[in-house]
C-alpha cells in the first residue's frame, strides 16, 4: 500500500504579504486578478494559468472549482448541495443493505451450525434392542434415554476422553437429565416397567432437548 503523503504547511511557503496586497487592493472601484497574477503575488497551490493557443488555460483544484463556480452559478451552487445530499443517502442505503446482507447471512451460518448442532444433540429414538434390555442402573436408563448409550459404551467409544459421558454433556442436557430424573421417580412410582419408562423418558428428552436448543436460536437471531 502507498505511504499517505503528509503535506507540510511550511514547505508551501504562501506569500501573506502578496495576499495582504491583493486584499487590500480588491476594495478598490475596477479591481481586477488575473489567475497568473493571483499565483505570482500569493505564490498560491491548487491553480496553474498557462499561456498559449493550445495548451494554455487555467486549470484549478476541482475544489478550488467546486468554489468559483458556486460563487458564479447560484444554480450550480444548488446542483452540487443535491448531488452531495444524493451521494450521502445513497451512501447510507449501501451500508445498510451491507449490514442487512451481513445479519442475514449470518443468520444463515447460524442456522446451519444449529440444525448440525441438533444432529448431534437431539436424542435419537430408543430402538427395539435397547427397550427390551435390562440395564443394572437406572443411571444408564436415563444415558440411553438422553445420549443414546450407556456410560460403559461411552467409555469404550471415547478411551482418550478424560471423565465420564455426563462430564462432556452440554448445559441443555444437563438441565433435561435433572428433569428425567424427577420424571423417572414418578414413573417408578406408577409400576412401569423399565422398557416402557425407557421409551416415556426418550420422548421426554427428545422434546426438551429441541424446546432448549430452538429457544436458544431464537434469542441469538433477534
Amino acid at each position: 500500500m502507498a505511504k499517505k503523503e503528509k503535506i507540510n504547511v511550511q514547505r508551501l511557503d504562501f506569500n501573506l504579504t502578496g495576499f495582504s496586497e491583493v486584499k487590500m487592493l480588491s476594495t478598490e472601484t475596477g479591481f481586477a486578478l488575473s489567475p497568473k497574477q493571483w499565483i505570482t503575488k500569493t505564490n498560491a497551490i491548487g491553480i496553474i494559468s498557462k499561456a498559449g493557443r493550445y495548451g494554455g488555460g487555467t486549470f484549478a483544484h476541482r475544489n478550488i472549482a467546486f468554489e468559483f463556480a458556486s460563487w458564479l452559478s447560484p444554480e450550480f451552487k444548488y446542483y452540487l448541495i443535491s448531488e452531495f445530499e444524493r451521494l450521502k443517502i445513497d451512501e447510507q442505503h449501501t451500508k445498510s443493505l451491507e449490514w442487512n446482507l451481513q445479519r442475514t447471512l449470518s443468520k444463515i451460518n447460524y442456522r446451519i451450525h444449529t440444525d448440525a448442532i441438533k444432529e448431534h444433540i437431539i436424542p435419537n429414538v430408543v430402538t427395539k434392542e435397547q427397550i427390551t434390555y435390562t440395564y443394572a442402573e437406572e443411571a444408564d436408563l436415563l444415558n440411553v434415554a438422553l445420549f443414546g448409550m450407556t456410560a460403559k459404551q461411552w467409555r469404550d467409544a471415547n478411551p482418550n476422553v478424560k471423565g465420564n459421558i455426563r462430564d462432556v454433556a452440554t448445559l441443555e442436557q444437563l438441565v433435561v437429565l435433572s428433569n428425567m430424573e424427577s420424571i423417572n421417580a414418578l414413573l417408578i412410582q406408577q409400576q412401569l416397567t423399565q422398557g416402557e419408562r425407557l421409551v416415556q423418558l426418550n420422548k421426554v428428552a427428545i422434546t426438551q432437548m429441541r424446546s432448549l436448543v430452538e429457544n436458544r436460536n431464537l434469542k441469538r437471531l433477534k
